[in-house]
């Protein structure tokens, strides 16, 4: 019940379209139950009456019926039609920017296709119900109603003798709605995970070919296929039987009638414009009669959809912005400093970038990832975070810019624990690129410009140069202006990289975060793209997550993390001295000619169990 109250809530703000809607639709309905009434003074009066000067009269009094009604139907339409869009508007707004308020951990439980299928099936399930389904169904109540006490007054023998079939036709009509109706929601679940699927084949297409896997990928969809098959098979075994039912019920009020109804027209007891027009009535009572069924299947459907998407709407936000939240601002300039040395601008209440993690807890689930790490990175420090694939790397650098709150510790940027600070202003100060970048279906222009949207043409251009973008940038038909495709993947991956790094760049960010950066560009242009980002991580604090032995080389000091905790920090000469951890992964690394995650031996063995959360 908490449910449909809510669904019908999402009316309130569309009172009066509402109240339009019914108002019409119950004009719609009132003229239509006139028709009958002309048809039996046609045939008395006019025909049988022997005056067919009224077939003129009467023909035109139908027509204007016809007319009103085709005018009220379209108002009503248009009305019902307005409401109902602007709810799926409405809601489908409200469920993404829910959904844009969650943090990454929330997306880490949801599968895409469950939440696609949410935000659109599902909402569209709603404003079906409310945009027609709730007006149809009022108004067809209302109509059988009206036309049973109109029957009655016309010949109350023969209305109770013709409506014996009502009770059992609304019977059969719920029983069928209840028992399609369930099928039908597991219909609607098995859709959301074939949509999962084929959204995951069609994202991850190129890793299906590379292995070969096509084959193996097709089975499983046409397994998820099936499971629909099934389903809506079983829905269509169950329509078979009780559509033709509830069609062949009626019937029998209809041989009752032309019966009995017969018989008193012989007998003189019933005018024929009367049966006519009695049969009419009846004809009209079994449509609404037929529909209920649909319209309580359609409102079950509705129901059920309701959940699934206050499901979403009714998460709590895991992260929560308080409400005197602060924008960040500096503690005042490093000693000896008042002024920013590349534009002099002063820095008393600018960010300076200074990061520090106090006893630091987190984990995924019931899995600690990180377990205690304390860390002070002064501001302008470029820091490097050694150490294999699970140890906590990417997670750490994740709670700078609050993409996940530490279940214990705290982060501050500035002297400023980061939960108190407002998330927007926070996140424009950070620049972060990713080892897997991700770009826009639009221009490159706009891919950079993302990261500042009032960022001029010269800005763009800038931030392109320093990230060693422009010249293939330029190289392209529509330069800047092309158009990069579905997650960019019309360019290459050290060209979707480099876009990415002047994305951040364009920010201006006082903190920079590089997750393996240059993964994905060949030794030239990596080494044009570290002697670009030595300048600018000048003056930046630089978390540089480091894959490969070349990284370290941007790097003023070393942090190897293992099994989420601090094993040893120092500069390159000063951790390859000491001979443990970092100088025997950065050897091997050398030697195998692999990435630093991956040397160490046996030590990867903890590691690897906790990538599988997605911990780098």
């Amino acid at each position: 019940m908490d449910t449909i109250r809510r669904i019908l809530e999402l009316l309130g703000g569309y009172k009066w379209l509402t109240a339009l809607s019914f108002v019409l639709a119950f004009a719609q309905m009132g003229l239509g139950l006139v028709v009958p009434r002309v048809i039996q003074l046609t045939i008395n009066n006019a025909l049988l009456g022997g005056r067919p000067g009224l077939l003129v009269t009467y023909g035109l009094a139908l027509l204007g019926v016809a007319a009103v009604r085709f005018a009220v139907g379209v108002g009503r339409r248009l009305a019902s039609g307005k409401v109902s869009l602007a709810i799926e508007y409405d809601l489908r707004n409200r469920m993404w920017a829910h959904l844009l308020r969650q943090p990454f951990a929330y997306f880490d439980r949801w599968p895409t296709g469950q939440l696609m299928s949410r935000a659109m099936s599902d909402i569209q399930n709603v404003r079906m119900f409310l945009g027609y389904g709730l007006v149809f169904f009022v108004t067809n109540i209302a109509m059988m109603a009206a036309i049973a006490v109109i029957l009655v007054i016309m010949d109350w023998r023969l209305a109770l003798l013709s409506l014996t079939f009502l009770p059992f036709l609304l019977l059969v009509t719920l029983r069928f709605s209840r028992r399609l109706n369930p099928i039908l929601k597991d219909v609607q679940q098995r859709i959301a995970d074939v949509t999962a699927t084929a959204e995951e084949n069609v994202v991850g297409s190129r890793i299906v070919r590379i292995f070969a896997r096509e084959d193996d990928e097709l089975a499983r969809f046409s397994d998820r296929s099936y499971r629909v098959f099934e389903a809506s098979v079983a829905a269509a075994r169950t329509r078979a039987v009780y559509i033709p039912l509830i069609a062949f019920i009626p019937n029998l009020a209809v041989a009752f009638l032309l019966y009995y109804g017969g018989r008193q027209v012989v007998d003189g007891g019933l005018s024929l414009g009367a049966l006519v027009a009695f049969y009419s009535y009846l004809m009209m009572l079994v449509s609404p009669a037929r529909v209920i069924g649909w319209l309580t299947g359609l409102a079950q459907r509705a129901i059920a959809s309701g959940e699934r998407v206050y499901e979403i709407l009714d998460a709590p936000l895991e992260m929560h912005e308080k409400p005197d939240a602060r924008p960040l601002r500096g503690v005042g300039p490093a000693k000896g400093t008042t002024s920013a040395p590349e534009t002099g601008a002063d820095l008393s209440s600018s960010p300076l970038g200074a990061v520090d993690f106090d006893g630091v807890w987190f984990s995924y689930g019931e899995r600690p990832v990180l377990r205690g790490v304390t860390l002070s990175v002064p501001a302008g420090r470029t820091v490097a975070l050694v150490g294999h694939t699970g140890c906590g790397k990417t997670t750490l650098t994740n709670l700078v810019p609050r993409f996940y709150d530490p279940g214990g510790g705290s982060v501050r940027v500035d002297g400023q624990d980061v939960r108190d600070l407002q998330l927007a202003d926070l996140r424009r100060h950070i620049g972060v690129v990713t080892q897997d970048p991700f770009l826009f279906s639009t221009s490159i222009a706009e891919n950079i410009r993302f990261g500042k949207p009032d960022a001029s043409e010269e800005e763009v251009r800038a931030a392109a140069r320093t990230a060693q973008a422009d010249d293939f940038i330029e190289a392209l038909p529509d330069a800047y202006k092309t158009v990069v495709g579905e997650r960019g993947f019309t360019l290459s991956g050290g060209q979707r990289q480099r876009i990415a790094i002047a994305r951040a760049l364009v920010m201006d960010p006082r903190i920079l975060i590089l997750d393996d950066a240059t993964s994905s560009v060949d030794a030239e242009t990596e080494s044009r793209i570290r002697t670009a980002l030595r300048e600018v991580m000048r003056g930046r604090t630089t978390f540089i997550i480091a894959h490969r032995p070349s990284t370290i080389s941007l790097a003023e000091q070393v942090i190897v993390l293992d099994r989420g905790r601090i094993e040893e920090q120092g500069s390159h000469e000063r951790l390859m001295a000491a001979g443990g951890l970092y100088a025997q992964m950065f050897g091997d690394a050398e030697r195998h000619g692999c990435c630093l995650d991956d040397a160490g031996g046996d030590e990867t063995t903890d590691a690897a169990g906790a990538a599988v959360g997605g911990v780098a």
